[in-house]
């Protein structure tokens, strides 16, 4: 049923995420963690809080599963298959919906939040020899979107179609993520890709370092059209080698989604446990430095789990 995948997993995380936690000897409390490819920032974040967790929850089990992100994440919580997701904050409200053009032939209702974490920046990164540097440089040319109905795909929708494009403008469209996308950039069989991730991403630093890139701006009168949950944003000048000026774009709330049937004290632990740990998830990756409590109840298009509400509570988030 679960996909392992120790890619970025050291030998102490490895045995962390295997679930020998240190109260394994009292009743287990299985909590799979769904993420997204392992080269984008779900993934080693993921990992993160699964060592957090089978570290600090007594009887603990954590496992890491690598996804499509956003929109099978969802899917498989509301089916019972996690017990934590990694997910845009637009595919929590069309889940929350029922937008079967998304991906959700039904309302998921009994999904529940945790806390709105880090912002997700659009990315569109081109070959610099495509000389793509706006939306309209883009027609005629080819373009990965992220997978099929994923959270980026539909983010590349909402964007060209604000932009008054589609993807009939593209000479072709490839449905692949970060990695697979970066690879083909690199071989000149693909000119640009569109990708939903944090700043600093691992797989456009790579190709930033070995490949002279461009990236597309996104202007905020865009943005602004397709409105809430995207706001207008940046990416600072010096995120990627090669990157003299700061780029306009759009960004997205990440949300960590688990469902109702996931136990109060559970949904405590893993909200407390992850504030009481910030620093070291850090280390797992630097968009964690944006993870902040204060801003953990916003932007939310689906009720808190019990057990998040009741750490706001404690806290003093919510009277």
């Amino acid at each position: 049923m679960f996909s392992f995948t120790g890619k970025f997993v050291p030998a102490a995380i490895l045995g962390a995420t295997l679930g020998f936690a240190p109260q394994a000897s009292l009743a287990q409390e299985f909590i799979n963690v769904l993420t997204g490819g392992t080269s984008g920032v779900y993934y080693p974040l993921g990992v993160g809080l699964s060592e957090i967790y089978a570290e600090n929850i007594a009887g603990s089990r954590t496992q890491v599963q690598a996804t499509k992100a956003s929109v099978e994440n969802l899917n498989l919580l509301a089916q019972g298959k996690g017990e934590l997701a990694f997910a845009l904050g637009d595919s929590v409200k069309f889940a929350w919906e029922g937008n079967a053009e998304a991906g959700f032939p039904k309302a998921l209702t009994n999904l529940r939040a945790i806390a709105a974490i880090y912002p997700n920046y659009i990315q569109i990164v081109a070959e610099a020899s495509a000389g793509a540097t706006t939306l309209e440089d883009l027609r005629g040319k080819t373009l990965s979107v992220g997978a099929p109905a994923s959270g980026t795909e539909l983010n590349a929708r909402a964007i060209f179609g604000a932009a008054g494009m589609s993807y009939d403008d593209l000479a072709k469209v490839e449905y692949l993520p970060y990695a697979e996308s970066a690879e083909l950039i690199k071989n000149r069989q693909l000119q640009a890709t569109l990708q939903s991730s944090g700043l600093g991403v691992a797989f456009i630093k790579d190709l930033s370092a070995t490949h002279e890139i461009t990236l597309v701006g996104i202007p905020a009168e865009v943005v602004e059209k397709i409105g809430a949950p995207y706001i207008p944003a940046v990416i600072p000048a010096g995120t990627y080698t090669g990157q003299d000026a700061d780029v306009p774009t759009a960004a997205v709330g990440n949300i960590l989604v688990t469902h109702e049937d996931v136990s109060e004290e559970t949904a405590y632990q893993m909200t407390k446990l992850m504030f009481e740990n910030l620093d070291r998830l850090k280390a797992s990756h630097s968009a964690a430095a944006n993870i902040k409590p204060e801003t953990a109840l916003e932007g939310l298009s689906i009720p808190l789990h019990p057990g998040a509400e009741r750490y706001y509570r404690e806290i003093g988030l919510i009277q």
